[in-house]
């Protein structure tokens, strides 16, 4: 396939999965985003310029993430390699439970996509089939990718998902920590096998999670209850553990964001008084937390061409209209 552009932006939001009991299916987009330009060169060059998150610890070559994906895409849709320059805006924290790993995969696929002179070849599921082989699993590829809230699975095809009614009271608040934690470290200590009334008792949770999340918020408390992970990671993630625990005994719908150690509070608009008032006693900046309220990404990942020259046009999603400006986007929540 051809390449039909030279110029991309993409933008991709943060992601928490699991949700308490929806461990490896239930993921939720978050407004806090990473921002990748890309270029391509006349050259075998591959150069990139990371600042925010990761800066100076992340790899600025092939061995880059999202160069690594990005490449993967072009490979498997027939298009040529080139040089590449990249910049890489970086707002998701490494290495705390927010998707930042899935967030550099779904932007190299979807920048790749919008690389290709039909973007449309490579749909959601095949955005989704490539991301998971990077990822292992799709539960935070697919918000990332859909936005809003997703629950993901392994299906004989390959990865699946589907969009989750979402109640419009609902409030994400993501309480971050200075700590990080390796994902492979808080798998790591989950057992193999748990008791059967643990596994009844965590699936029967993610069922009535989705009818919290949709329409009855007010049962978020006894929804967002598990049993198949989070007291199995307390020990790799001490402070989240007891922030949960404190959290939760004062009413607050409260989990570990993905394998930790941030924690992700689900309130209403009546609960936020509460929740600041005990955020006040136990999060600040002295005892390494930063709480953040960045509300919830209903759109997913973004991408828009650049496009150079007075005939420049944005083409409006949907709309079949054009206005003058810098770029083109298409596909938005890619569905």
């Amino acid at each position: 396939m051809q390449l039909g552009a030279d110029h991309v932006v993409v933008r991709v939001p943060a992601t928490s999965a699991n949700l308490g009991p929806g461990f490896d299916a239930l993921g939720l987009a978050l407004g806090i985003h990473d921002e990748l330009e890309v270029r391509l060169v006349a050259s075998d060059e591959v150069v990139v310029d990371v600042v925010g998150e990761g800066a100076g610890e992340v790899p600025t070559g092939e061995d880059h993430l999202v160069v690594r994906a990005l490449r993967h895409t072009l490979e498997l849709a027939g298009a040529p390699l080139t040089g590449l320059h990249l910049r890489c805006a970086n707002r998701i924290p490494h290495g705390r439970g927010l998707g930042s790993s899935a967030a550099a995969v779904v932007s190299g696929v979807v920048a790749a996509r919008a690389l290709l002179a039909d973007p449309h070849a490579l749909d959601a599921t095949a955005v989704l089939r490539i991301a998971t082989e990077f990822e292992g699993h799709p539960d935070n590829a697919a918000p990332a990718i859909r936005g809003g809230a997703t629950v993901a699975w392994q299906s004989a095809d390959g990865p699946r998902a589907v969009d989750l009614e979402l109640d419009a009271r609902i409030e994400a608040t993501v309480l971050v920590p200075e700590a990080r934690l390796a994902t492979s470290r808080a798998r790591g200590v989950l057992p193999a096998q748990v008791p059967h009334a643990d596994a009844a008792f965590t699936a029967g949770r993610a069922a009535l999670l989705v009818e919290a999340l949709a329409r009855r918020p007010e049962l978020l408390l006894d929804a967002t209850e598990d049993r198949l992970h989070q007291d199995y990671r307390a020990g790799v993630m001490a402070a989240s553990a007891e922030l949960l625990r404190a959290l939760r005994a004062e009413g607050v719908a409260a989990t570990v964001s993905g394998a930790g150690p941030t924690v992700l509070a689900l309130t209403t608009a009546e609960q936020t008084p509460v929740l600041d008032a005990l955020l006040a006693e136990l999060v600040d900046d002295v005892a390494g937390w930063r709480a953040l309220r960045p509300g919830i990404d209903a759109e997913g990942a973004r991408a828009r061409r650049v496009l150079e020259g007075p005939g420049a046009t944005r083409d409006t999603p949907g709309r079949g209209r054009a206005t003058p400006a810098g770029g083109a986007t298409w596909g938005g929540t890619m569905q």
